[in-house]
């Protein structure tokens, strides 16, 4: 009994050993396509940056060539998270490994023409679909979804150097309320190995520093308390907005490929009219002026959004992460004086909170704030973050996203 209880212990432990093994190559592999796509991805946003609003005129043309792309030689990968949360769920047990450059084409595209659209969603696509497709080579239980969460904490890690962050988004974002506790054997080296291969190809993590913050106290608490609520209630109308936008633009204009040219069209007026293109690209402009003291309007946070979620509606790809930070950030300059607090202390806030109210996830938003902001500011990141959490309503941009909450 002893004997066989000794072995059953040493197959555990090989198992694990063979996991971190698994997540070291998962991260190497998944690093060095994430250095293709976010090289490519500055090299485009610099290059786009650097015509203006030209490049808007081609916005309604690239949706076609996105379509067209997709209707032909891509019909599944159109799907992209969604397709993901469909393997974790055993509604499918396919990952194509072609969605990997489709996304990424398709994002390039999206940018070079300057469409209002993330990059982190994209980057864990391609880190679920190129994990996926090594997993079926290893037979040990759930090795797929092990192998995809492992993925897609390289992926997060990789473009955005937060290692951390990435583990516990992946760990919990498939199923809200709970944690992929089998694959972290995967999901850690591969996260951290991914961050460490990326930053020797330049692919570095932002910092920003916020400055003395006053002391934890009940004053401070309350007005916590309160932003967690208002930045919960953002990123839930976020989320919202967005599932419901795609949903009406889907039934009213059911042909794809006038449904992109016209809001393409839509979204490149918009972009001119509203701040002559500041709204275009990831949103990236909006966060460092926000945490460098550069001009942030009132109106920022809103605009953002609402272009996002035209721009993603459309049909074009791109992620919602960063945008999501552009959000909060922005807001948090702006309400900050109502509260009296520091604005690049409110803009920390609001960066990692509305993020996490609008993934419906509550441990990857107070790692973000910890490795952008720094670990000291770990109360107040944790007292706003589970506001916010419990405010969104159970809202989320992933809507294949299971929910498990007492």
């Amino acid at each position: 009994m002893y004997k066989e209880k000794l072995r059953e212990s040493f197959k555990v432990y090989d198992e694990i050993v063979l996991k971190c093994f698994c997540g070291i190559f998962i991260g190497a592999i998944v690093a060095i396509c994430e250095v293709i796509f976010g090289k490519g991805l500055e090299w485009i946003l610099n290059f786009r940056e650097h015509m203006g609003c030209i490049m808007l005129l081609g916005l309604p043309f690239a949706g076609l060539a996105i379509v067209f792309l997709f209707e032909h030689w891509g019909r599944i990968s159109r799907k992209g998270m969604g397709l993901v949360f469909e393997v974790d769920q055993g509604k499918s047990d396919w990952i194509p490994l072609r969605m990997a450059p489709f996304m990424v084409i398709s994002t390039w595209i999206t940018h070079f023409f300057g469409g209002s659209a993330g990059r982190e969603g994209v980057a864990m696509q391609i880190g679920a679909t190129v994990s996926h497709y090594f997993g079926k080579y290893f037979r040990f239980k759930n090795s797929g979804v092990i192998f995809m969460v492992a993925g897609m904490a390289a992926g997060f890690a990789g473009l955005f150097g937060t290692p951390i962050t990435a583990i516990f988004f992946a760990l919990e974002v498939l199923v809200a309320g709970t944690l992929k506790y089998r694959a972290m054997s995967c999901a850690i080296p591969a996260g951290f190995t991914a961050a460490y291969v990326s930053s020797l190809f330049g692919l570095h993590k932002s910092t920003f520093k916020i400055g003395n913050v006053a002391e934890l106290n009940m004053d401070l608490s309350i007005k916590l308390l309160v932003l967690g609520i208002l930045f919960g209630m953002i990123g839930g109308l976020f989320a919202f907005f967005l599932k419901h936008t795609k949903a009406f633009v889907t039934n009213k204009i059911t042909n794809p490929y006038k449904r992109i040219f016209v809001m393409g069209v839509l979204v490149a007026l918009l972009l001119f009219m509203f701040g002559q293109c500041r709204y275009s690209g990831v949103g990236e402009n909006l966060i460092v002026a926000s945490f460098t003291s550069e001009k942030i309007y009132g109106y920022d946070w809103i605009l953002k959004l609402v272009l996002t979620i035209l721009t993603l509606s459309a049909g074009f790809q791109g992620g919602e992460v960063t945008p999501l930070f552009a959000i909060g950030s922005s807001l948090g300059v702006i309400i900050a004086p109502v509260f009296g607090l520091n604005p690049l202390f409110v803009a920390a806030l609001g960066y990692c909170s509305v993020f996490g109210a609008a993934t419906n996830t509550f441990l990857a938003p107070i790692a973000i704030g910890m490795e952008v902001f720094g670990y000291q500011y770990f109360p107040f990141f944790f007292i706003v973050c589970a506001i916010s959490y419990i405010a969104n309503q159970n809202e989320s941009i992933y809507a294949l996203q299971r929910q498990v909450r007492e």
